[in-house]
This record gives C-alpha cells, structure tokens and sequence, in this order.
C-alpha cells in the first residue's frame, strides 16, 4: 500500500488556496491593479532569485505572488464587469420585450389558486413606444400570469418551449435585496445565473413569432430533457415523479416546502437536488462496468467524462453541478498520473484554481464554498483516515484462499484473515453441495465486507457532519444532528436509487416491460429514502437552527480543519487529536449561541424590510425581545418563499439571537402575519399577542400552532397597560366593544404605545383614519417615534392624527415598486410639513430606533 505523503507534496492544492486567499485580499482590503501588480512583479522576482538558494522561501515567495496575482485578478474582474443594458428600461413602467426563451417554461399554482408559469427570456430588443426599438442584451425572469379568460378552451395552459421567440408587455424590475443584515445576495445569485432583471406579464400579452433563438445543441438537449420528464411521469406518477425528477435531473419546481424541510432537517437535501454527489453515483456505476470490460484506464476514463458531462447539461443547473462535474473530471484524469494520495488534492487544486481564474467571485459562492468544502473533506481528511484504518481491512479480504498473500500484511491483517477463514469453515458444516467451503468463504468474505463499507460509510457521514456545520449555520443556519444516521441509510439507497432509475428509464423507450424491475426497485428505494427522512425529519431534535457563527467561532473551525488535515496523515494520536478539535469547533458553532448583538439600557425598536409589509423587532431596556408581525405574501399562500422563514428569521439570527421572549401579529391580513408560524417555528416564543379574532384561516393555523408548541396567547384591547422588561406597554386600539367582521380589516390592528423614560414608540400597524380619530380623542398617542399607519396609505396619517402625536421620527414599512402606489405623495407631504423626519424600509432597509429615555437616535444597516 503506497505510503500518504506529506501536505507539502501537494503543491497545486497550496497553489489554489494561495490563490482563493488573493482574492479575499483583493475584496476586503481594496488597492489600485498597478499595485498588485507591482507586488506579484517584487514576489516573483525574489522567488526566482532563492531559487536555487533557499526552496523554502522560493516556495512561500512563489505563494505570494499567486495571492498577489489574485487580488489582481479580483480587481480586474469587476472592472471589466459589463453594464445592464436592461436597467434602462426597468421601474419605468410597461415596455415591450423581445427574445427568446432560454429554457422550458415551469408551471405552476400561483396567485389566488390560477396558474403562472416562470420562463427565463434572453432579450433581444426593448421599447417603450412602437417605432422606437433599442436591441438590448440581457437575461430575464418572467412571471407569466394565467387566467381563466386568457385561454381559449378548456385546455391545459401552454407551455413555452427553449428557443421559442416571443414579444410582451411587461413590467420590469431591478433584482433586489432585502435590505437587512443577514439577508441573502438575491441579486448576486441571479447574476450568477445571467439574470439581469425580473418582470410580469400576463399570458394574453404573450405573442409568439417566426424564427427561434438559442443554439441547436440547446434545442436538443431541451427535447432530451422534456423526453425524460415525460417518461418519467409515466413511470413513477404524480406521487413520486416529482420528487425523482428533482433527485436525478433537477426538475424541483413541485416539491413542497415540507418535503424540502424535513430534507434539510436531517442533513440530507443534498440527495433532494441535484449535487456533486448525484454526478458522483452517476460516474461510479459507469466507471465500474467499463473497468469490468477490461476497456483500458484511459478509455474508462474518457467514456466516464463523456457520461458524466452529458448528464450535467440533462440537468441544467449551471455552475453548482458544473463545478462539481469539472472536479470530477480533473480526479478522473489525475488518478491516471498519480497513484497516490497526492491525487486527491491535487485535483481539487487544479479545479479550484481553473474555476477561481475563470470566475474569481465564485469564491463568494455559498454553493462553491460547500462544495470546496465536501471535497477537502472527502479528500484531505477522510481518505487519509481510511487508508490506515478500514480501507486496510478491506484490501486484507482479497485473494482469501490464498495463504502467500498473507505474508504481505502486518500481523493484525493477518489475524483477520484467519479469523474470516476460521469463521466460513464452521460455516461450511451447515451449508448443502460440494463447493460448500467456497460458498461459505464467499458468504463471510461478502458479510465482512459489507460491515467494513457501513463503517466507512458512517466515518464520512460523521466527518461531513462535522465539516459542514460552519457553512450550513452561515447560509442555512441549521445544525442537522442527526445527519449521520440519515445519511448511512439514505446515500446507500440513493446509490441504488440513481442507476437504477435511469436504466428503468432508458428501458421505458424500449418497452414498459423492460423497464418494470428497474423502475419497482427505484419506487422501493424512494420511498425508503422519503419515509426515512420524514421519520427522522419529525424527530424535535433533527432541525437545530442557530445563529450566525461569531468570527471566533469560524477562525477556531478552520484552525481545526486544517489542523485534521495534517493530523490525518501523522500517528493515530495525532490524528485522534485533529478529529476531537474539529469535533470541539463544531460543537462550539452548532451548540454554544452567540451573545445576541443588543445595546442594554435601550429600547429599541427596528423595521425589518420585509417588502410589502411588517416586520417590527423590539427590545426592551433589559433585553426582553418582542417582534410584532413577521410579513408575508399576499395572494401566494402556496409559494415556497415564507417571508418568516428567508428574511425575518435570518435577521434575527444575524443578531445573535435563538430566541423571543414574544410575538405580537397586529391583524390577520397575511402582509403582517404570513411569516409568524416560521418564526414561532424556529425562536419558541413564550407568548403571542394578539387582538380581535375573525374568521381567517391563517389566524386560526397561527393559534393552533400557538398552542401546540404551549405558548400562553394573550388577547389586547385598548386600555391595557403593562411592563416589558422595563418598557411600558400601553394598548391604545382596538377599542373594548370592536366587534370583528366576517374577514380580516385593517382596523383591527393591535396598536402598542411602548414608553421608556420620557420617550415613546407607537406602533400604528394598518390602522386606518376611524381609528386614528379615536386614538387622537383619547389623547395618549403622544410619541417622538411613528410607525406609519399601513404603509403610507391615503386611508391613514391624518393630519389630526399627526398633530396628536407630533413625532419627531417615523418610519413606513413599504416594498419597492409596490403596485398600490404607497407610500402616497400627500402623506409624505403631511409627513414633511409636521418636521417629521421619515425613513422608508425600501429606500433604507431595515431602520433601527435606539430610545435612550430622553430622545431618539436612528440608526440605518451598517452605520
């Protein structure tokens, strides 16, 4: 068995981490490119000149050069940037748009129960007046609404196919983020995907026209796919189609949240979608029957890329899958030179310095990160691990009849082998026929043989557990404890699951009988792997969520890895030691909670951007938390994006805190409560506060998943007063005798007064002009800080309403763009002539008000 040489003998692994390292330099610590270039000049220089002197430095100076080449490479990159031609005719109103489709539409329910369908458009040409068209290059994301008056017969909507040409009005929009710390790059990630900006069109709008874009290898890898799609329909079903179509080619447009969920609970959502992993399982089948055909390592090698690349275009999910398949190549062609443990590194070395030159903001990359990450893992950790341990017994079960291959092996090798023999021979005296004996040999040989690959199975399964805890606690904020267990069953059954399932496929062209043993072992091997996880999805203990890691925390994990990385190839107590202190930093990250970011003695209140809606946190002076409203979709009760979930909770864990002392939902329209059963979910408030209860369904589900989790619900009516962590909370509507109506209104909000010192806050929510005439009447609305009444609308912020009050500050909860026209131009005018200082969540972002018991102090993201 070849000998693991030492780290320092993987010199493009170094290369690309040297590399990585430059571009880090290069977006945090900002010099001129003839700077960097001047420095990689020097570097390169004296690399050359210790040369023959001093290998060391030569080597350390060679590394420094490539991290100056890097942060040049940084720079360079956005520099050269190209601008968006759509920007121009974005936020400006309907414009007309031609281009051809990119890919085939998806449909699905969308908006009030009609279907939508998203297509993705590369636009040609745009106008705003007929007879004045610009060309224009650019791709865009369309909503396409359908109605029932658009369609013409009783028919299925249809759908637009790749390459399909097509004018529409629409209305576009820049992507944006959500202006809140620890909000998502939504914008970076459709830039990633050559998405410049978003639209909406209704389907009536939609005129199709001669020609087609697009390129002929895209039409047909598009026929290709859409075959496939179909037959698989036909083989699994409505039931379990959609979720083998998302595991095997990344058609996971009907997969459900919970499904997603209890996936991501378990540790195991990596098997959902399509990863690095499925172009794993996809490569090793085929490698494995071409080496049995004795075809030769090089031709083996070549037919596995072939397979391996076509079936990444089949999937059309870009560069997470691309990555990971161009990983796969280069280890492909580096086991041909090497024979070693050099060749894992340095395959991902190569790799990762290939992508980071083509592409230097990939680092930035959450889906490059993780999988940088699995493969270092994999590669640097776990193979030099089972190399000394259980990949020796493994090789210790080959040629078991012969006694010479013994005297190769170390005695405990040795011993194993007898013992394995001891065992079959007493085997052999129950088993019938004359070969007995070799029957025998073969059944303890296969028995051991499975009982080493369990064991390898679970040593990764723990050592990705523990590798990827930081990355999943910074974008996913999860700590799945029970990925181990998960995965030792799911990945062997998806091992089966994938090759089966595309040979019952490929089959299914030829006959439906052929393809039926396939295809019934791909169904048992589902639904081994869906009621697994949903068993193990529903264990309370399974979906940890925990803040964002501190800097600390994430330093000490990466001291560690590295630290289990050069272990792994020393003595096994050095290599025990590498394994605990990577254990440590990973329980430090998933178990031990970051103090929550708070300045004590303040109350402070922030508006969350949230969009069209509300979102306000609120922290007492003696650091209780309160957060009232938590957003959501108005229209979209099916949409996988939960406002609760992606924009509130984040913010929040960005903050440092797991947990609220209560929550509060104004009223029951789905803008201001759509999000609460996400964050009841995932932060185990000890109350809710609520007001009036009508007839909504939503309410209804918010309150029962209140009770089942046992928290105490408290209903307020105007007049109530009490203590909150050294605030006062006084409840100035609704009123004691308002009687709720059949649905949700506006009036019923729960409007909060909260007082410090001689300071005061009041939460308007939707309150509209009655009940902002009853609140001025009482005479107690008096507050230096206004959340505006539903969001800027002409129904609310009177002038009498506002001479009541006379705040200094207010603040409107808004989204951009927004359809309804708010905030309304006569409110901010109302607004500006009180001398009322106005912040806007779209304009702003999140707005946090720190009430010191004298005045107030604003404070906007990242002052």
């Amino acid at each position: 068995m070849p000998r693991s040489l030492p780290a320092t003998r993987q010199p493009v692994f170094w290369a690309a981490l040297a590399f990585a390292a430059g571009i880090l330099l290069g977006a945090y610590a900002w010099r001129p490119s003839l700077w960097w270039t001047a420095a990689a000049a020097a570097f390169l220089g004296a690399a050359a000149y210790f040369l023959g002197r001093r290998l060391a430095a030569a080597v350390a100076l060679a590394l420094g050069t490539l991290v100056c080449v890097g942060a040049l490479s940084f720079e360079l990159e956005g520099a050269a940037g190209a601008p968006n031609e759509l920007a121009a005719f974005c936020e400006r109103g309907p414009v007309t748009v031609t281009g051809y489709l990119l890919r085939d539409g998806t449909l699905r329910e969308g908006r009030f129960g009609s279907p939508q369908q998203r297509i993705d458009l590369a636009a040609e040409s745009a106008a705003y007046e007929p007879g004045r068209v610009a060309p224009v290059a650019g791709g865009i994301r369309l909503t396409i609404y359908h109605a029932a008056k658009d369609a013409e017969s009783g028919g299925p909507p249809v759908v637009f196919l790749y390459g399909q040409r097509i004018r529409l009005r629409a209305r576009l929009r820049l992507p944006r983020n959500y202006g809140n710390p620890g909000a998502m790059d939504t914008r970076g990630y459709l830039r990633r995907q050559g998405i410049d900006a978003l639209g909406s069109a209704r389907v009536a709008e939609v005129e199709l026209l001669d020609g087609r874009g697009g390129s002929r290898a895209g039409a047909w890898i598009a026929a290709v796919r859409r075959s496939l799609l179909a037959q698989m329909s036909l083989l699994w079903g409505p039931r379990d189609a959609p979720i083998l179509t998302a595991m095997l080619i990344g058609e996971a447009s009907l997969i459900d949240r919970e499904t997603r969920q209890n996936f991501q609970r378990t540790g195991t959502y990596h098997i959902l979608v399509v990863s690095g992993m499925n172009v794993g399982l996809m490569a090793f089948p085929v490698f494995w029957v071409l080496r049995r055909l004795r075809l030769g390592e090089g031709v083996t090698t070549i037919v596995t890329m072939l397979v391996t690349g076509a079936y990444t275009l089949l999937t059309d999910l870009g560069s997470p899958v691309l990555r990971a398949t161009f990983m796969l190549w280069i280890y492909l062609l580096a086991r041909l030179l090497y024979r070693d443990s050099r060749a894992p590194l340095n395959a991902l070395g190569i790799a990762a310095l290939a992508l980071l030159v083509l592409d230097p903001r990939a680092l930035f990359d959450p889906s490059f990160q993780m999988t940088f990450i699995a493969v270092l893992a994999i590669g640097g950790i776990g193979m030099p691990l089972l190399e000394r341990s259980l990949e020796r017994y493994r090789r210790a079960l080959l040629f078991l009849e012969s006694t010479d291959y013994e005297l190769q092996l170390e005695p405990r090798l040795a011993q194993w082998r007898l013992d394995v023999r001891l065992l079959a021979g007493r085997l052999a005296y129950f088993l019938p026929g004359g070969k007995r004996e070799q029957v025998a040999l073969w059944m303890v040989a296969a028995a051991a043989g499975a009982v080493v690959a369990t064991g390898e199975v679970l040593l990764i399964a723990a050592l990705m557990q523990m590798a990827m805890v930081a990355p999943m606690a910074v974008y996913a904020h999860r700590a799945a404890l029970l990925t181990v267990p998960s995965n030792s069953v799911v990945v062997p059954l998806t091992a089966v699951l994938t090759p089966m399932a595309m040979l019952a496929v490929l089959l299914s062209y030829l006959s439906r009988v052929l393809a039926w043993l396939p295809a019934s072992l791909t169904t048992l091997s589902l639904h081994g792997i869906t009621g697994s996880v949903r068993l193990l999805g529903g264990i309370g203990a399974s979906g940890l969520r925990v803040a964002t890691p501190t800097a600390a925390a994430l330093l000490a994990f990466g001291a560690a890895f590295a630290l289990a990385m050069i272990a792994a190839r020393r003595r096994r107590v050095l290599a025990a030691a590498g394994l605990a202190a990577m254990l440590a930093a990973s329980a430090w990250i998933a178990l031990v909670p970051p103090t929550p970011q708070l300045r004590p003695g303040m109350l402070e209140v922030t508006a969350l951007d949230v969009g069209q809606g509300d979102s306000l946190l609120v922290v007492s002076p003696q650091g209780r938390t309160l957060l009232v409203d938590a957003g959501g979709l108005t229209g979209q009760p099916r949409s996988n994006f939960d406002l609760g979930e992606d924009v509130v909770s984040p913010y929040l864990w960005s903050r440092g805190l797991v947990h609220l002392d209560a929550v509060a939902v104004s009223h029951a329209h789905a803008d201001h409560i759509g999000g609460m059963r996400a964050v009841i979910a995932n932060f185990h408030p000890r109350e809710l506060w609520i007001s009036v209860r009508p007839q909504s369904a939503e309410l209804a589900a918010l309150l029962a998943e209140a009770r089942r989790q046992a928290m105490e619900i408290k209903e307020f009516r105007a007049g109530a007063r009490f203590d909150f962590g050294g605030a006062g909370v006084e409840v100035l509507a609704p009123p004691p005798d308002w009687t709720p109506g059949r649905r949700p209104q506006n009036n019923d909000t729960l409007v909060l007064k909260l007082s410090y010192g001689g300071a005061a806050a009041l939460l308007e929510g939707d309150a509209e002009k009655r009940i902002e005439r009853l609140m001025a009447a009482n005479g107690d609305a008096r507050a230096d800080l206004l959340k505006v009444g539903h969001h800027g609308s002409a129904t609310s912020s009177t002038a009498e309403f506002l001479s009541a009050v006379r705040p200094l500050y207010a603040v409107i909860s808004v989204g951009a763009h927004n359809p309804f026209g708010y905030p309304r131009q006569e409110v901010l005018a109302r607004l500006g002539g009180s001398g009322v200082a106005t912040f806007r969540t779209d304009a702003h972002g999140a707005v946090t008000f720190y009430l010191d018991g004298r005045g107030v102090e604003p404070r906007l993201p990242g002052r």
